[in-house]
């Protein structure tokens, strides 16, 4: 395909099967969810923005009552996923912008059987802006208008995120 013309995607796809995220978080379940595990990556990009990849395996299954297949995914103040989660903070939030405008108002996970895999774009944050904050999973979807935060229920996995060893 000589005529093909260079896109973002391809940039981004390029980025994810050959180079070393800038950052990571090891996301694991908490108490209720113990077998959550994945891993959340964070890329530099020639955009002035962030390329974010998520695999998440074993979450809350839909064979389960009134669970759901989304489950809301947020970047929080803090890098404390101690104490059931609950020394994270807020949603990660430098301008002060009502929910869904915080920076770390990421997109859902969607689950399926307990896997999701998924990667987008994001200009509201920079790799050094989020080293040492946490990557949350909440049990729900964030309903985008809830405020202050969505209503995204319980946070069942975190991870704090960490600067890669390039």
């Amino acid at each position: 395909m000589a005529n093909q013309q260079l896109t973002p995607a391809n940039t981004f796809q390029y980025l994810l099967m050959n180079h070393t995220p800038a950052a990571m978080a090891w996301v694991r379940g908490g108490e209720a969810f113990p077998q959550i595990s994945g891993l959340v990556k964070f890329y530099t990009t020639p955009y002035q923005g962030v390329l974010i990849s998520a695999e998440i395996f074993n979450l809350p299954n839909m064979s389960v009552q009134f669970s759901s297949d989304f489950y809301g995914m947020h970047i929080h103040e803090f890098g404390d996923c101690t104490n059931l989660f609950q020394n994270t903070g807020d949603h990660y939030n430098p301008a002060d912008m009502p929910h869904p405008d915080h920076a770390g108002d990421l997109l859902p996970l969607l689950g399926n059987q307990g896997y999701a895999w998924m990667a987008f774009y994001d200009k509201r944050f920079t790799i050094d802006e989020i080293i040492g904050r946490s990557v949350v999973i909440h049990q729900h979807a964030d309903n985008f208008t809830s405020q202050p935060s969505g209503d995204s229920g319980n946070k069942i996995a975190c991870g704090v995120i960490r600067r890669s060893d390039n």
